[in-house]
């Protein structure tokens, strides 16, 4: 009898085989790669049998929370069913039913659903149909976007061109042209014009202003020249910032002024994050399209879409013109049936109303961090918020470049993890820990998080 194999070392196989994403390889020559192997409910574990509390569902994803065994169940039945098969000019049951309950739960006449297999690939998809829609309805100078900066809207070379992050631009440059950048709703860091002489600023007249600044870049391209405005209801990269009162309404007068279509990017706020099914009925305002993935399935299987207005998907329902673009596993039968669970539960235990009820006592617990001279500002909606870290509470004075590579990188990151929280800590904009725990996450989840914040916080501090 032969004596069984010594298990594989995980970590070294990962360094040498798996390239992590958005991960710097080196940091792990010779440090062992966290592997994670077990979730459940708001928990996961590691190799070591570790548990962490899941501070962002994953990535913005683990709506339903870790361990449900009906989506897994879904998959497997259908899998058995129908395991593959494209929407390439055929449908399969699941595609079609998943596709109506998308366009129900849209607001306004956003009833076509065009399936992607991740958000980026949803983003690319909408820059597409509104070039292609407005050349055929013989305005073809209008290809341009205007997108926010600092705004991250994903890693293909169209979404990426759209992104406002000029770090994660420059390797891959020369990108797609005729993206544009105008101010994004970060109130904490609003202009000195708009400041009072106590220095608060007037939430109307900011909104107003930001929106205002998306007009402007307008009308400097030319209003003829551009197709859309991507913004997202609360943008995730710089740390969580919500809009303004009346931002949105102003910014959808402004799209209809100049026959701009407003492209609400809901990767991450739409299924639940904010506590409704799209960021845009929170909100309040009508886009064109939408574009989602992440929430959509609780992670339990990729998916994307975009999701179209009756008025643009017009043109293309006519005579031969067709829209040239898909994707092999756009609404994958398995994702598709996975969806149609994972949304089953969202209604049967009302996880939207869960977050509506919830979000001022998590934005409540959070706001006790304040009283530590590290934190600047809490900001956000629903289970989604950012703290943004500084140095100076009074001056808001942020970290300088060796500040961030030391105390955020180098210690607090790996310091959040020891204490037992997943959670990001990042610098995309200014230093920032950004939240988006499990939509079923109740009190006990925001004190934990409080609780461990207020630990390394405290620590990294006296680091600086």
């Amino acid at each position: 009898m032969t004596a069984d194999p010594a298990p594989k070392d995980l970590s070294k196989t990962a360094y040498d085989h798996l390239w992590m994403h958005f991960t710097r390889m080196s940091s792990y020559e010779k440090s062992p790669v966290p592997t994670i192997v077990k979730g459940e409910g708001t928990y996961i574990w590691d190799s070591n049998g570790k548990k962490y509390l899941d501070g962002l569902a994953g990535l913005f994803v683990v709506q339903a929370g870790h361990g449900r065994e009906e989506l897994a169940e879904a998959a497997a039945k259908q899998a058995k069913e129908l395991a593959f098969f494209p929407v390439w000019s055929y449908a399969h049951p699941k595609a079609v039913e998943l596709a109506e309950r998308l366009a129900n739960y849209a607001p306004g006449d956003l009833n076509k659903v065009f399936f992607s297999t991740g958000g980026g690939e949803a983003v690319e998809t909408a820059w597409k149909l509104a070039k292609q829609y407005f050349k055929l309805t013989g305005k073809p100078t209008k290809y341009k976007v205007i997108s926010r900066a600092v705004a991250y809207h994903g890693t293909p070379q169209g979404a990426l061109s759209i992104t406002g992050l000029p770090g994660l631009k420059a390797p891959f440059e020369p990108l797609v042209p005729g993206t544009h950048k105008a101010p994004n709703t970060n109130i904490y860091r609003a202009p000195a014009f708009l400041q009072g002489p106590d220095g608060t600023v007037d939430p109307e007249a900011y909104g107003r202003w930001c929106a205002d600044e998306i007009e402007v870049a307008i009308l400097n391209e030319g209003a003829e020249t551009v197709a859309a405005v991507f913004v997202e209801p609360v943008q995730n990269a710089g740390g969580c910032f919500p809009p303004p009162p009346g931002y949105f309404q102003r910014l959808r007068e402004i799209c209809d002024r100049h026959d701009v279509l407003l492209v609400s990017d809901e990767v991450i706020c739409a299924f639940g994050r904010l506590g409704t099914m799209f960021g845009a009925d929170k909100f309040g305002y009508q886009p064109d399209m939408i574009t989602c993935a992440k929430g959509m399935t609780s992670g339990y299987s990729p998916i994307g879409a975009t999701i179209i207005s009756d008025r643009l998907a017009e043109p293309f329902y006519k005579g031969d013109n067709t829209f040239l673009h898909g994707y092999t596993f756009g609404g994958h039968p398995v994702s598709s049936a996975v969806a149609l669970a994972n949304l089953d539960i969202f209604e049967r235990e009302g996880l939207n109303q869960k977050v509506l009820d919830n979000e001022a006592n998590f934005l409540g617990t959070l706001d006790k961090l304040r009283d530590l001279p590290i934190v600047g500002d809490v900001r956000g909606n629903g289970y989604f918020y950012g703290i943004e870290l500084v140095k100076d509470k009074v001056t808001k004075e942020s970290f300088n470049d060796d500040e961030v590579e030391r105390v955020l990188y180098g210690f607090l990151s790996k310091a959040l993890f020891d204490n037992g929280l997943y959670c990001r800590a990042d610098d995309r904009g200014d230093p920032v820990i950004q939240l988006a725990p499990p939509l079923i996450s109740d009190q006990s989840t925001f004190d934990e998080i409080e609780q461990i914040l207020r630990t390394s916080l405290t620590d990294a501090w006296a680091k600086i």
